[in-house]
């Protein structure tokens, strides 16, 4: 499990060497087609005793859950990864008050870069593209083939869109803003209209054109 802080993320370049198995076990899912692909969804995460609530915004009410010390979850209110609170977690609304302060500053145009305590649980490559996605500046995008070379796997574009499925922290690890390499939206675990929205948002929406 590794916890990190979002206020150091310019400092994530030395955390982002991957050990020689995993390299290996992610150019092998690339070469095979990506068969054997990573987990999608970050179900694992409803084993752990957590604290949560849901946070109203323009986009529905999102569930956040973390402990004491990080956030864990953000998940959406609709989508294909969309994940409901486990029914053994503790619900607590007063404990993610600087959470729904930076996310209501978000949506309403006056916060760029979050600066949240993180917990990322998953393999070593995953992680490694979690922490590259806060890499994209706001109002800008990036393909999954660019964020693969820059994991330094660049026939991994499929490898890395699994990641991003599973990605546990969307809008605070902005897997919204990796797009095709054509300008083209594809697929989104919060659902098309929230990607959209996100971009649009951020002033970052292709052209109309690239939508498709």
């Amino acid at each position: 499990m590794h916890l990190i802080n979002h206020a150091t993320i310019s400092r994530m370049d030395r955390w982002m060497i991957m050990s020689d198995f995993g390299q290996r076990i992610a150019g092998l899912c690339a070469s095979l087609g990506h068969r054997h692909q990573l987990p999608e969804t970050p179900m694992h995460i409803l084993k752990r005793e957590l604290r949560y609530t849901y946070i109203p915004s323009p986009i529905g009410d999102l569930l956040v859950a973390g402990d004491a010390d990080s956030l864990h979850l953000i998940s959406f209110p609709t989508g294909s990864k969309t994940i409901r609170h486990a029914e053994h977690w503790q619900r607590d609304d007063d404990g993610f008050r600087d959470v729904a302060e930076q996310l209501a500053a978000y949506f309403a145009g006056d916060l760029t870069q979050f600066n949240l305590p993180l917990t990322l649980d998953g393999t070593d490559f995953q992680n490694e593209i979690w922490r590259n996605l806060a890499t994209i500046p706001y109002g800008q995008t990036a393909s999954y083939g660019e964020m693969a070379k820059k994991a330094g796997r660049p026939k991994a574009s499929r490898a890395v869109g699994a990641a991003n499925g599973a990605n546990p922290l969307p809008i605070v690890l902005p897997c919204h803003r990796v797009i095709g390499s054509t300008g083209a939206l594809t697929g989104f675990g919060g659902g098309m209209d929230a990607k959209k929205f996100l971009l649009s948002l951020e002033g970052a929406l292709p052209a109309q054109g690239a939508l498709l």
